[in-house]
């Protein structure tokens, strides 16, 4: 099958070469000709284990190919994915220009018969805007073939985005017509064929909604562990015996139960403040999800806060930090929760040093020249001379290091482990301060 996918960023890119990869003709377009430029050669514009590799295959072997005229690559197509960002708006709206914009585009340039897929994560609603602008510019030029819009939202993690798409555990679309219902079956067969019933159809509205949903449900788990977790140290009981006990009840589960500095990244911040707008919309009080995003807030201050009580006085005290994206496997730092804390140090008086496998020149980016605030080349050249180290980011390199070597390069044995990962015996015995989340410090100041 021929397909289109418009818009080259995280979730355009990785389904451009998914698709590719089972075998469709897939063509990515994107306004940006520097990144276009750099995607032909085979250079992804991001971070994700495996992309790179399957990017340059697909090249090769002339099933992907990539462009900044729409025109062209519409020709032929039987679908048109629009895959844009959605920005978060001043009132926490999404911003659906770019969709629009694509939306005008399409029926101004479109040939043919065309399924327009709106797989960007929108508002409940959108489909039928897409679908109103569609018609508009189909009409004005007196054309008689067909574009119909169906929803299809991604459910890509980073970090794992790939073999999500690969081995999904479900794949939902939001049609109004059999004939879009049958091609995205089709389309997706590669994907689920020891189970076709991993994809679920349904009508536009809750297939939009379901997006939502979901990240606002898993963001509320996050916020909720994050509050137990502060009652933990109040009351001297361990989170994560808290947690295993939770998550062997199966109506509750194990996942997105760990708690820690607060959540970041492009998803769940942006979209519970999406849900929450279009819930304020229609009327509609989610009081819930409104705390979730103030709980949010409150962890990553919380978290800093931990350095500050330990120390007392955080002038001249100098603090490593260990990771800067929001997870480990992706190069992703928007609302990371390492940018919260670095600045709540600074304005204290501390120093910071950030490491990062990935994630750095992103940082550097988005945090601008912040007095205070410089970056190291290695975990280890982080460490000279600080009084702490903050865990913020489990990466893999990071679960394991040489504590001798570390005591060596710091001047204040402290650590602060927001990721709950190290042996608290292990560092006292060796002289360090340890403080966890959820777990009450034995030692003293």
């Amino acid at each position: 099958m021929q397909i289109t996918v418009i818009g080259s960023g995280y979730v355009g890119l990785v389904t451009g070469v998914c698709l590719a990869e089972v075998g469709h003709s897939v063509v990515c377009v994107d306004a940006n000709k520097d990144k276009i430029a750099k995607l032909k050669n085979g250079e992804p514009p991001i971070y994700e284990p495996g992309l790179a590799t399957l990017l340059k295959r697909n090249i090769e072997h002339e099933r992907l190919s990539f462009t900044t005229d729409l025109a062209s690559a519409l020709k032929g197509s039987a679908c048109a994915f629009i895959a844009v960002g959605t920005p978060q708006g001043e009132d926490g709206s999404a911003d659906l220009q770019y969709v629009k914009a694509v939306a005008q585009s399409i029926g101004k340039t479109a040939t043919g018969d065309l399924l327009a897929v709106v797989k960007s994560t929108v508002p409940v609603g959108t489909c039928d805007i897409v679908e109103g602008i569609l018609k508009t510019e189909l009409s004005a030029r007196k054309v008689s073939f067909r574009v119909p819009v169906a929803s299809n939202p991604e459910f890509l993690k980073e970090g794992t985005a790939i073999d999500d798409f690969m081995k999904p555990d479900r794949i939902i679309v939001g049609v109004e017509d059999e004939s879009a219902t049958e091609l995205l079956r089709e389309m997706y067969r590669p994907f689920i064929l020891d189970d076709p019933g991993r994809l679920f159809v349904m009508d536009r509205h809750s297939s939009e909604l379901t997006k939502y949903g979901a990240n606002a449900m898993l963001a509320t788990r996050i916020s909720f562990m994050n509050e137990l977790a502060r009652l933990c140290e109040k009351v001297g009981a361990d989170i994560d015996h808290v947690r295993r006990g939770m998550g062997a009840d199966p109506r509750i589960g194990r996942k997105f139960l760990y708690a820690g500095p607060g959540y970041g990244g492009s998803c769940f911040p942006k979209d519970v403040a999406a849900l929450v707008r279009t819930a304020s919309e229609h009327k509609v009080d989610l009081q819930v999800l409104s705390a979730v995003t103030a709980a949010n807030e409150q962890q990553k201050t919380w978290v800093a806060g931990k350095v500050k009580n330990h120390f007392g006085n955080l002038e001249g005290k100098r603090i490593a930090l260990w990771g800067l994206a929001f997870k480990p496997g992706t190069d992703d730092v928007r609302d990371a929760p390492a940018k919260t804390i670095a600045r709540h140090l600074i304005s204290h008086g501390a120093t910071v040093v950030g490491h990062d496998p990935e994630g750095l020149p992103n940082f550097k980016l988005e945090m601008g020249e912040l007095a205070g605030l410089s970056y190291a080349s290695t975990a280890y050249d982080a460490l000279h001379g600080a009084d702490a180290v903050i865990l913020v980011t489990e990466w893999s390199e990071y679960k394991r290091p040489n504590w001798e070597k570390a005591k060596g390069l710091m001047r204040t044995l402290a650590v602060f482990d927001l990721r709950n990962q190290y042996s608290r015996g292990a560092l006292e015995k060796l002289g360090f301060y340890y403080e966890s989340v959820g777990r009450a410090a034995r030692n003293s100041h």
